[in-house]
């Protein structure tokens, strides 16, 4: 019949055209759409695929194909010597299918992951093969739980130098990002008898139900400028705090040195446990970056961090330094999760670190970071941005009368996907405000970006 192939029962009303792909994939998708908008009804007959096939003047086996597949899904109910029929309940079951995921917007503003495209390949690969080179064969066998020891080793030596951190390599359990090693020390709190746990306000949501899921009670504590309110850590009669000291997330302000003499008194005059993720911490643009809090009380905090913010989400890498008390306890609790961690990759991630790739990469990085950030600190000229002086995002405050649900949806309208502060907060609200990452576009990009939001803004 040509190029185009049509059935006129007025059951299906399909159309095939064969420059628009496989046959049967299109008379998948225009029976699937039928049933999806009530054209085809529960129990209503089709065609059999004889008859179907010699309609559309196309072989069998598409139609066969097709409803084959169908049939998988839960659409059509074939039966032996019956026509095909819409299957019970296909209508209503499709309400719930998962929906198409909208087009990605062109410019991301969004702060969570760095420039992956930066990812060191040749260096990362170099390691993997010295990496794989060098394994002893019964290092092939299941893992220590813990982590590799040399792993361990290399993590030791880096941390002490780059971060101050106080940590022989026996008190370093290797996990799976930070939100394992979060989920582990909160389990192993619970455990131990903990019950409330101080969070500042605002956080991560992500990180708050994670230790909430460990049986924990949040407390959400505000934050100023110069970052949690330990007072009302004091205050609050709990047990823990997580923190994010070196550049809070999501405000970006640094905890002054007032309140970190203040967490580390109140941590060792209670034995409350500070839990502090190094969130950003090797990236600062004014002078060197703080030191870990752990290095002052290696005795009272939990230092945890991964390579996440560094190289990529995507490994999966991260670590816990602990206080000596705790180790056991967060060992057994990972054995019992997942046995350990995948040794290739931390022997990768061992000699990376041995041979100073991830410094390399930091003094890379960093100016990267940086004109990128002044890029965008230029085109939000006029506006209140704070947390410029360290991380991988700023917070702009919104002008009066901007709520944030129009000002994301506006920057959506004109492809600029950007993040609102409203979701991190617990507890009283705030001014509206976005969360703004650099790390994901160019200067010229971003540039483009920040006008294209003043827009949204105007």
């Amino acid at each position: 019949m040509g190029s185009m192939n049509r059935t006129s029962s007025r059951e299906l009303l399909v159309m095939l055209r064969r420059q628009d792909g496989p046959l049967h994939a299109q008379l998948e998708g225009q029976l699937r759409a039928a049933v999806r908008s009530g054209r085809l009804a529960a129990g209503e007959r089709l065609p059999s695929s004889r008859a179907l096939a010699a309609e559309l003047g196309v072989s069998r086996g598409v139609v066969v194909e097709a409803y084959g597949q169908l049939a998988a899904e839960g659409y059509l109910a074939i039966r032996p010597g019956a026509a095909p029929h819409v299957a019970p309940g296909a209508a209503e079951a499709s309400d719930h299918a998962p929906a198409r995921p909208p087009a990605p917007l062109r410019y991301d503003l969004r702060p969570g992951t760095p420039d992956l495209s930066l990812f060191p390949r040749v260096a990362w690969a170099a390691a993997q093969r010295r990496a794989l080179r060098e394994v002893a064969d019964a290092d092939l066998g299941y893992p220590e739980p813990g982590g590799h020891p040399r792993l361990r080793r290399a993590l030791g030596a880096y941390l002490g130098r780059v971060r101050g951190v106080q940590a022989a390599p026996e008190r370093i359990v290797v996990c799976g990002g930070v939100a394992e090693a979060v989920a582990l020390v909160g389990r192993v709190l619970r455990a131990g008898g903990a019950r409330r746990l101080a969070v500042e306000d605002p956080s991560h949501p992500g990180t708050r139900e994670l230790m909430a899921h460990s049986g924990l009670e949040i407390v959400p504590i505000p934050v100023d400028a110069a970052g949690i309110d330990v007072a009302a850590v004091a205050a609050a009669g709990v047990d823990a705090a997580l923190v994010t000291p070196a550049h809070q997330s999501p405000t970006g302000v640094v905890l002054d040195p007032p309140r970190r003499a203040a967490l580390v008194a109140w941590a060792r005059a209670t034995g409350g446990l500070i839990v502090e993720d190094d969130y950003d911490a090797e990236y600062r643009y004014d002078r060197h970056p703080v030191g870990a809090l752990q290095g002052v009380a290696p005795d009272h905090v939990v230092h945890v961090h991964s390579v996440s913010k560094t190289l990529a989400p995507g490994l999966r890498l991260g670590w816990a330094a602990l206080p000596a008390r705790l180790v056991p306890a967060v060992v057994e609790e990972k054995r019992l999760s997942d046995l350990g961690g995948p040794v290739l990759e931390q022997l990768t991630l061992a000699a990376f670190l041995e041979r100073g790739e991830l410094d390399r990469h930091l003094r890379r990085t960093r100016p990267a970071y940086r004109r990128r950030r002044d890029a965008l600190l230029a085109a939000l000229a006029g506006l209140e941005v704070e947390g410029v002086a360290a991380g991988l995002h700023v917070l702009a405050r919104l002008p009066p009368g901007a709520t944030e649900e129009e000002v994301v949806a506006a920057a959506a309208a004109r492809s600029v996907a950007v993040e609102a502060l409203g979701p991190q907060v617990a507890g009283e609200p705030r001014s509206p405000a976005l969360l703004l990452g650099y790390t994901r576009l160019g200067e010229v990009a971003i540039a483009e970006a920040g006008r294209r939001l003043r827009l949204a803004l105007d």
